[in-house]
């Protein structure tokens, strides 16, 4: 999952990022208006945790124009302010949900998660390809019954293909939407953590190489 923190406290924003990271979601940050709608519209972020009182371009206005934009990407509104008057007003904006400060971290991962849940287009709860399972909620895979250790890079990989049902994923799609705006977008990352993945997750293999396209799960016949 890639998400954008746009906050202008610094050391507020910065502790959401490394709190979402070690969840193993893509997280980048902006600390104020104008780099935060720069970024949001430049990149398709499946949620958007966005304050409402931000210097530069107002959070109300950032809000208001992804949401008139048709852009599947969910916006979670902070604001200092929790007053139902308030919170109507950010949800007639366009925001998708609303969490004033101060705010309990667990509970601002679980509505990112929601959020996360409807940016893309519906996915079964458990996704499944030959004996192996994967739950993205309790972030377990499975294969014949045994648990697959993976990293949170390792993990956001496989659930991608796995989404894609098939679907050819190219290598920039998976940066895009794995890793953070971070990554050397000449990086080999990608397809060092596929063979990684590809050697955790056994034989038959489940992942195969499309030359010069990408990614997607092989078809195994039992």
């Amino acid at each position: 999952m890639r998400v954008l923190v746009v906050e202008d406290e610094r050391n507020l924003a910065d502790a959401i990022a490394r709190g979402l990271r070690k969840r193993g979601m893509a997280v980048d940050v902006a600390y104020d208006g104008d780099s935060g709608h720069e970024m949001a519209f430049v990149t398709r972020y499946d949620v958007v945790v966005l304050d409402r009182d931000l210097p530069g371009r107002h959070g109300d206005q950032i809000c208001a124009e992804l949401a008139a934009s048709g852009e599947l990407t969910r916006v979670l509104m902070l604001t200092a302010s929790g007053t139902v008057a308030d919170r109507v007003e950010g949800l007639q904006l366009g925001a998708d949900d609303y969490l004033p400060k101060p705010f309990a971290f667990d509970e601002l991962v679980a509505r990112v998660q929601a959020l996360g849940r409807r940016a893309t287009p519906a996915a079964p709860p458990v996704l499944e390809v030959a004996d192996l399972v994967v739950d993205p909620a309790r972030r377990t895979a499975t294969r014949g019954g045994v648990p697959v250790e993976l990293t949170n890079k390792e993990f956001g990989v496989l659930c991608e293909l796995l989404k894609a049902r098939g679907a050819v994923v190219s290598s920039e799609e998976l940066l895009e939407r794995v890793w953070d705006a971070n990554t050397d977008p000449f990086t080999t990352i990608v397809r060092v953590t596929v063979m990684t993945l590809r050697r955790k997750l056994g034989d038959p293999p489940l992942i195969e190489t499309v030359v010069g396209a990408g990614y997607r799960t092989a078809e195994v016949v039992q």
